[in-house]
């Protein structure tokens, strides 16, 4: 299962999130929950990266299927826009029945 962990502060301004495992869906390659997920992730901090100025840090380890990001400020707008848009495609993931068992989004006050 692929737990998706969102940091937020007590403000719910994001600080972060935190992926891992591998969802199990189908064997390595074939897997469309954790390549979905892994695509959505990746082209935020991509987005990120590109069309705003905000700093983060970002660690990756493929065979375990961890990857986690850690906002250096308080986001600006745009960032902010990508990342409930990169949640609103986790979230339209795991409302579909067929996916649902094989990931978990949770909210975290850090």
């Amino acid at each position: 299962m692929i737990c998706i962990t969102v940091f937020q502060n007590s403000k719910k301004e994001y600080t972060g999130f935190e992926v891992t495992g591998h969802a199990g869906y189908a064997k390595s390659g074939y897997d469309i929950v954790c390549a979905s997920v892994s695509i959505l992730v990746t082209n935020t901090l991509n987005a990120i990266e590109t069309y705003t100025t905000d700093d983060f840090t970002f660690e990756s380890e493929e065979e375990s299927g961890y990857m986690s990001c850690r906002f250096s400020t308080q986001l600006s707008e745009q960032a902010v826009l990508l990342c409930n848009t990169m949640i609103l495609g986790l979230k339209s993931i795991q409302a579909t029945e067929l996916y649902q068992e094989y990931m978990n989004i949770i909210f975290e006050e850090v």
